[in-house]
Parts: structure tokens; sequence; C-alpha cells
């Protein structure tokens, strides 16, 4: 018992600090406005703009590509339609009537992210993102990150390969970001929630509430319990002290019954 009380001391004096921050990065993500978690806001819909009345024909597409076309797209891109040729060798952007190459680079990429831009301020800075971090971890790259000078400084991640604004970023969001991080433990790529030392912290809550149990029950005494156990004992005495009574009168009775009688 001795080892049981040390172990559940010492196991508690560690677990109760990851206790806390479950708890306090619990109530930051549960406090957190969803909507303002996810920067939804700042992204505004897709502009509709007017297709082109005679796009370029598929068979003069395909020469101007020269490859085998495994997945095609027609749709809008900011200001004009484009063809989004998939091939063996990746994904290109064609103007939709002539054909031409779009590449997507820094300048380009800040006109897409800046005409989907919900708010009024000015770019900030536009950098390429070629590995992924914790803003686009999620995200297939490469992607051009804008940020905006808004107060809640937001980003607006743009495919590199596409044009296409994939999301945004902001400070809720980042604050949500380390909040998750705590509390999944995952303290490097923030995604997993069953690496080792998560499930390591879980055994050890577990032995922690097994222990206390143990501990608990080896606590309680007889006098604990005195207010329910007291007014029990006093009935069954009563009744115990009842049970002689009632067989002397029933002896009795047919003794006096004959006495009478003689």
């Amino acid at each position: 018992m001795f080892l049981i009380r040390w172990l559940h001391k010492w196991f508690g004096l560690v677990l109760g600090l990851q206790f806390l921050l479950w708890a306090a990065s619990g109530a930051v993500m549960a406090l957190l406005d969803h909507h303002q978690v996810s920067a939804e806001h700042a992204i505004l819909p897709v502009a509709r703009i007017e297709a082109p009345a005679q796009p370029l024909p598929l068979a003069a597409l395909s020469e101007t590509v020269g490859a085998p076309i495994l997945k095609l797209q027609f749709k809008p891109l900011f200001d004009t339609y484009v063809y989004e040729v998939t091939t063996a060798a990746g994904v290109q952007v064609l103007e939709a009537t002539r054909g031409t190459p779009i590449p997507i680079d820094a300048a380009k990429a800040k006109a897409l992210a800046v005409a989907r831009y919900s708010g009024a301020e000015p770019v900030r800075s536009v950098e390429r993102v070629d590995r992924p971090t914790l803003e686009t971890r999620d995200l297939a790259l490469p992607v051009w990150r804008v940020e905006f000078s808004d107060k809640d400084r937001t980003t607006l991640l743009v495919s590199a390969t596409t044009g296409e604004v994939l999301g945004a970023k902001n400070d809720t969001w980042r604050l949500w970001d380390i909040a998750w991080m705590l509390h999944i433990m995952d303290y490097q790529e923030r995604q997993s929630f069953n690496h080792p030392l998560i499930v390591t912290v879980a055994v050890g809550a577990a032995w922690l509430a097994l222990s206390g149990l143990i501990l608990l029950f080896r606590s309680f005494r007889r006098g604990d319990f005195a207010w329910i156990l007291d007014p029990w004992e006093r009935l069954a005495a009563r009744r115990r002290a009842r049970r002689p009574t009632a067989r002397a009168g029933a002896h009795g009775a047919p003794q006096s019954a004959s006495e009478d009688a003689g």
C-alpha cells in the first residue's frame, strides 16, 4: 500500500500539470469563435465573369500542351477564364482563348489574393512556401503566402500551381493552433493525437485513477458511514429484541388454558 500511495503522489504531481494544460487548452478552443478561427470571412466568393464566346478548341489545346491530357478544367481565374490542364508532367494553367501559359508568380499570386480578400488593408508581404510549415501543413505545395496589414494578420494561401486560393489563416487561428498543440501533445507537426507521448500519459492517467480508487476505499472507516449504518443497526436490534418475547407469549398461552380447564 505504501508503494501505491507513493506512486499515486508522484503521478498526480506530474500528470496534474498536463491535466491543467488539457483544461486550459480545451477552454481556449471552446471559447474561440470557430468562424473567426477558420477565417472564412476573409475570403470572398469567386467572382462571376462572362465566359469567352470562342474558347480554344480542345484539339488546338491538346496540340499546345503537347502531352496526353489526364484531366481538364475550364474555370474562371480572377478576371479571365483558363484551362487547368493536368498531364503526367504536372498541372498547367492556360489562357482559355489563346492557350498561352499563365505563370503563378509573386505578382500574379498577389493579384489573386487581393481579388479574393474581403478587407481593404494593403498587402504586407508575399512569400513562396516550398516546404511544409505550420500554416501550410495540410496543403499541396508550393503555395504563395500573401499576408495583409490588418490587425489580425490575415494571410491568404494561393496555390503556386493553379492560382486557387486554398485557405486563410489569422492570429485567432494561430492561437487556436497553439491550444491544439498543447491539447494533443504533438509539439512538432501538431496533427497526431495517438503518438507515443500521449499514449504514455493516457496510461499514466488510467493508473492514477485506479490507484486513487484503491486509496479511496482504503481510507474509509466505519464511522464515515455511521449516518447510514446506525439507523439500520438500531432497527435490526429492535427486531432481534422482539423475537424472544413473541416466542414466550406463544408457548405460555396453551399452558394457561390447560390450567383453567383443570
